[in-house]
């Protein structure tokens, strides 16, 4: 069988080892005598599963006691809205908006409630950070929304460079999250849709500080409420079982790697050379994200002849390089090299990029 280099955004690459694993235990897990997608959420063989991607988890993001982790449906996009809803408490939030993503979650959290925009970079086409000088925060905010990776854009805010503003922080990490470690101390609310480097769409993470609990109005859905899912092991309803069991295979596979910081070495290695190639191909491709907020995960790239980019995706396509068209609202190539795509893999992309541009250059 011949598997493809899959370079999408989302759905994106799994571990070939986790997918080998999931095949041999579909039919009957560890001798339950059926699957994971069979078996009931309240039964002990489930309880073992999700407890144990929960302790593997914690372990490769250094968790704290006093944060709970909950395993939802509805995707990021859902948490949008999840969030004012949560944490507001009728008073303001900001956003830092980057890209599409914060943008997005700028215009939801403003149907929910009182929410500006504290600092935007649309106007240099999200090309990068914005100066301190052009932030604007409240000090009495509820909290600071930031999306700390943008997928569309390819700007990346590494965690160590979020400051503590003194207001609770919430980050989207949904296509850089486990990419390398993390403090989740420093931060109030944590959430990413599993799509990406986590597993199988339908599961979104949520790792929320214990005092942000309980804010929410009775008004709201219990389903929608952290407190109520938290009080009930992200089990009040029946959750994304099957999503959860893939999930904790990734992280288990994570620890073989050597932990976040293992994981984190080769993604820095596989970006480095993607970016060479792009600088260095003297104008045919072209990154257009200032240097020091590109992201390791998504590489967005144009070609300097616009009339080869047919030729370019239908050629790595009959290589093997597959979903390497950039986003409708930017245009160009975007080449996604999450936790699963392979330093080979990314060496192949870049021989294709050099052939490609000497042939064509």
């Amino acid at each position: 069988m011949r598997r493809i280099w899959n370079f999408s955004a989302g759905p994106a690459a799994l571990p070939e080892e986790v997918l080998r694993q999931a095949q041999e235990e579909m039919l009957d897990w560890h001798g339950a005598g059926c699957g994971v997608m069979e078996m009931s959420h309240r039964g002990k063989d489930f309880t073992s599963i999700i407890e144990q991607a929960e302790a593997d988890l914690r372990e490769l993001m250094g968790i704290p006691a006093g944060y709970k982790v909950l395993f939802l449906q509805g995707g990021a996009t859902q948490q949008f809205a999840q969030i004012p809803m949560n944490l507001l408490a009728g008073r303001s939030a900001d956003y830092i908006v980057t890209g599409s993503w914060s943008k997005k979650a700028l215009k939801e959290a403003q149907r929910i409630g009182n929410v500006r925009c504290a600092a935007t970079t649309e106007s240099s086409g999200f090309t990068r950070l914005p100066n301190p000088e052009e932030i604007k925060l409240d000090p009495f905010a509820a909290y600071l929304h930031i999306c700390t990776n943008e997928t569309i854009h390819g700007v990346e805010i590494p965690s160590e460079r979020v400051a503590d503003t003194g207001v609770p922080l919430v980050l989207d990490m949904s296509s850089h999250i486990l990419s390398r470690p993390v403090p989740v101390e420093k931060f109030g609310l944590i959430y990413a849709g599993a799509q990406k480097n986590i597993g199988p769409a339908g599961l979104t993470l949520v790792i929320v500080r214990d005092e942000l609990l309980g804010m929410a109005p009775l008004t709201i859905p219990s389903v929608m409420d952290y407190a109520v899912m938290a009080e009930s092991g992200s089990m009040l309803n029946t959750p994304p079982t099957y999503g959860i069991y893939i999930a904790g295979l990734v992280f288990q596979w994570l620890k073989r790697q050597g932990g976040l910081e293992g994981i984190a070495a080769v993604n820095a290695e596989k970006a480095r050379i993607l970016y060479e190639c792009i600088d260095k191909a003297s104008g045919f491709y072209r990154n257009p994200v200032d240097p020091d907020c590109r992201s390791r995960m998504n590489v967005p790239f144009t070609l300097g002849n616009a009339g080869l980019d047919a030729a370019f995706l239908a050629e790595s396509k009959a290589a093997g390089l597959v979903s390497l068209k950039g986003h409708s609202s930017v245009g160009g190539m975007r080449a996604s090299i999450y936790n699963a795509v392979p330093l080979e893999g990314v060496q192949v992309l870049v021989d294709f990029m050099n052939d490609f541009a000497k042939r064509n250059g």
